[in-house]
């Protein structure tokens, strides 16, 4: 074993650092309550639990309808489009929850875009009588569900691809109608898959911050964030955070078990593609409208408003300085992209080689770092340095290092690398496990060391997926909210943050062109890697 010890310590570093925040939040539950902890426990903290249960049951409910139906009609059918419809759905990762609901509120407002529309066809009137106003809990819902719902959609898909037309001919065979080998075959052994997309929809729901927030919801994780900064209390947003990282562990390991179950479903032997039905008439109108509806509500609803706010706005545009958060934006999602993919590799190389039980264990425990909401990972991590801050201080007579992890992009970067691990790792060890051992030993055998063998074929076989891996890393730093507006460093913006301050200031106006922008990296991110995630190999 001290032949691979570097791969050892390196992992239980890395293991280490995802601990620290989990540790944190357990340890500071057990601290001793604070006053407003007190009160809010005997106040407020139901309304909190229950808030952020009805959100969850209804995001959830919504999200399998979307996404299960829309992959069923593109996996099967051929309809105008289809192909279109195939990726285009996917585009949903592009707008992220807060973003959806500043264009529900931009829309639907008194005196809104709803209200312009209607007086531009049908003349003057009191049109706001009659707009509905989807705000509060509601509009929440709606812009979780479909913002969150490609998550169902391309595991159910990818689902769909693996089942093998020899089913659905057995229920041919059985004199079973369309609608009953839906019901009855196709949708049962796509259950594991489901199951797991909608695992991962509830975690990113029950973590999400920025809408709720928008919506001035009291939730678990508003909770979290107002006894921080509102009342200056970690101890309450960790104890809070408890509660919250309980729930959100529960359905990591939903997930995961849903994802292992689904992969044990696959068949390997006697697989047929299936045959898409080709329809015409009126039999497309339904794909086609369903489809069309989905695409329009989750994708072009939100950059329709965000693209009409900011030339009926153009001032903001010389208000907003697009240089500096471009750059500031960009270089987050270098640094963290290529961090995590560069450690990624070493550890799934280290695992490789070692074949030590201890070091799988340390491996399986970094990667439960995307169970963990990023308000949760800001807090804790604030916590946790404030404290190594104090004892460096009381204990060693060293100045203050709370600049060096707190308000730094050193700080940001390590709070990205907790969360976002998980996507790396899993992503290069599939990837990993492809490359037969007998390739190694026979590079040993050509005189190649470990080193050589790594640089010259394990890095050239898993290119392709280190890209895509960094694509999709990218994409989430570009979203992610809560852990950049709380660690990142003074009068640093990024374009979720820009656009945050601007909306919380009621200044929606002003919030759509860094929203604008933050869709338009999204997309290109998404555009770039959708043939990897449509794949029938991933």
């Amino acid at each position: 074993m001290a032949k691979y010890n570097i791969w050892f310590f390196l992992s239980l570093i890395v293991a280490s650092i995802v601990a620290l925040p989990i540790l944190t939040v357990f340890i500071s539950f057990f601290n001793e309550t604070s006053s407003y902890f007190t009160l809010l426990k005997n106040t407020f903290l139901f309304d909190y639990i229950f808030n952020s249960i009805t959100i969850l049951f209804f995001v959830v409910l919504i999200t399998f309808f979307l996404g299960v139906f829309s992959a069923y009609f593109v996996s099967f059918y051929k309809f105008p489009f289809s192909n279109f419809f195939s990726w285009a759905l996917i585009l949903a990762f592009a707008v992220p929850g807060y973003i959806y609901a500043f264009s529900i509120i931009a829309f639907f407002e008194n005196y809104g875009t709803a209200f312009s529309i209607l007086t531009y066809f049908f003349g003057e009137n009191n049109y706001n009588s009659i707009i509905p106003k989807p705000d509060g809990i509601n509009g929440a819902i709606l812009a979780i569900s479909f913002s969150l719902f490609p998550y169902v959609y391309v595991l159910t898909r990818a689902s769909f691809h693996y089942q093998s037309n020899n089913y659905i001919e057995v229920g041919k065979n059985l004199g079973l109608s369309e609608k009953e080998t839906f019901f009855r075959i196709i949708l049962p052994s796509a259950r594991p898959a489901i199951f797991a997309g909608l695992a991962l929809v509830s975690m990113e729901c029950i973590s999400d911050f920025g809408t709720v927030s928008f919506f001035s919801i009291n939730t678990l994780t508003t909770g979290i964030y107002n006894s921080w900064l509102t009342y200056d209390d970690l101890n309450t947003a960790n104890q809070i955070s408890f509660i919250l990282l309980l729930s959100v562990l529960f359905l990591f390991s939903i997930e995961i078990y849903s994802r292992n179950e689904a992969r044990y479903h696959q068949p390997s032997r006697g697989f047929k593609p299936i045959n898409k039905i080709k329809l015409n008439g009126k039999k497309t109108i339904l794909p086609l409208v369903t489809c069309s509806l989905i695409f329009f509500l989750s994708f072009l609803f939100p950059v329709s408003q965000m693209i009409y706010w900011t030339i009926k706005f153009p001032k903001y545009f010389q208000d907003l300085n697009i240089i500096n958060i471009n750059i500031n934006t960009l270089l987050l999602v270098f640094l963290a992209s290529v961090s995590i993919v560069i450690i990624s590799l070493f550890i799934n190389y280290g695992s490789r080689i070692s074949k030590s039980k201890i070091l799988n264990y340390l491996t399986n425990f970094s990667v439960s770092g995307y169970a963990i909401p990023g308000v949760i990972l800001a807090v804790a991590f604030i916590t946790f340095f404030s404290n190594l801050s104090d004892f460096f201080s009381e204990y060693l007579n060293l100045g203050s290092t709370k600049s060096i992890f707190i308000g730094s992009i050193l700080g940001l970067i390590l709070a990205y690398f907790v969360r976002f691990f998980s996507l790396s790792f899993n992503g290069i060890k599939s990837s990993y496990e492809k490359i037969n051992n007998s390739i190694d030993e026979s590079a040993y055998l050509l005189g190649y060391s470990k080193v050589r063998t790594f640089i010259k074929i394990h890095i050239p076989y898993l290119k392709t997926n280190i890209v895509l891996i960094m694509l999709l890393i990218s994409l989430e730093v570009i979203k992610e909210l809560p852990i950049t507006l709380i660690l990142r460093p003074f009068n640093f913006e990024t374009f979720a943050t820009q656009a945050y301050i601007y909306a919380s200031q009621d200044l929606i106006e002003a919030a759509a062109l860094p929203s604008l922008f933050l869709i338009f990296w999204s997309t290109i991110l998404i555009l770039l890697s959708s043939k990897y995630i449509l794949s029938k190999k991933n």
